[in-house]
């Protein structure tokens, strides 16, 4: 581990709602993406690591779950996993949607983060979809809840004010190594970023009714011997067979899709072509058993 005179480093934990764009945040930071994205609530399940190291500093991002009322055992996991990181950093960014009013859900978080001693930083997302009159709004807003470390407002799509944030972010770092090689950008295996990709193309292309009830398990990675191809065997895990008939479609169309977006993504993570096979498989209520939830990657022991 290595330590430079006046080098900061340190944990960031990214806190909010569902859906305020923690994800879009650190894909952008990191140069690549980590972290999957949909526009469908409570996407991330576990804490993803994102690694952003400069000439002075290494700023480790904890992309945590959506705060929200659980309704079963994974709800359950996924708020025990944002709760924790609290305790374990040295930054918090509270990350909320400026063109959405200050709600409970909101409310609830400024709560919680009352009882932290760890500085926070207000970070207003999606800035470009409003009129600064109403930002100033939201600002005063939440400023009346939190004595806020700083409150910074950015566009994670855009990119405006990003580099900023990051230079408040380091501010509120203590001197410490570098934890990370410069050139590594997560802690997670690619195994788990492999699955994470495929679930979001089966976020994106399936029915409301469909998206938590996904799971992914990678059952084989391999490299062709004298080849630059990756062979890569996937599972789809859902809970009914209503939901089997919906990812497969029609002759297997939906299927063949999320297989094409996902190879694609894939491909540009590992810098190789991929031969991506997909099946779908039903585990009757996997979110409410807790060997099925161990087994799928969801492992409270780590948290």
């Amino acid at each position: 581990m290595q330590q430079n005179e006046g080098f900061r480093s340190g944990f960031i934990s990214i806190i909010g709602r569902p859906n305020v764009g923690k994800s879009t945040f650190l894909n952008r930071v990191v140069g690549q993406k980590i972290a999957i994205m949909s526009d469908k609530p409570q996407t991330t399940r576990n804490k993803v690591q994102g690694v952003v190291t400069t000439d002075d500093s290494q700023m480790i991002f904890i992309d945590t779950p959506g705060i929200h009322k659980p309704k079963h055992k994974l709800g359950d996991f996924m708020m025990k996993v944002a709760r924790n990181t609290l305790k374990e950093v040295d930054a918090v960014l509270f990350m909320v949607n400026a063109d959405e009013p200050l709600g409970k859900g909101d409310r609830f978080i400024i709560e919680m983060l009352g009882e932290s001693k760890t500085p926070v930083i207000l970070v207003i997302n999606k800035i470009d979809l409003i009129h600064p009159d109403e930002l100033m709004e939201s600002i005063v807003s939440y400023k009346n809840l939190l004595d806020f470390a700083e409150i910074v407002p950015i566009s994670a799509l855009q990119g405006n004010n990003v580099d900023r944030l990051l230079d408040v972010v380091k501010s509120y770092l203590p001197e410490g190594p570098q934890y990370y090689p410069a050139d590594q950008v997560t802690d997670h295996p690619e195994r788990f970023i492999i699955s994470e990709l495929i679930r979001e193309k089966a976020l994106h292309l399936t029915r409301e009714e469909i998206p938590h009830s996904i799971a992914v398990v990678i059952e084989r990675i391999a490299k062709r011997q004298g080849e630059e191809t990756v062979d890569i065997q996937a599972t789809i895990i859902v809970e009914r067979d209503s939901q089997k008939g919906i990812v497969i479609g029609k002759r297997g169309s939906l299927l063949k899709e999320i297989g094409t977006r996902a190879r694609k993504d894939i491909e540009m993570l590992l810098g190789s072509k991929v031969y991506l096979e997909l099946w779908v498989k039903v585990q009757k209520d996997w979110r409410n058993r807790q060997s099925q939830l161990r087994e799928y990657g969801f492992r409270e022991d780590e948290y």
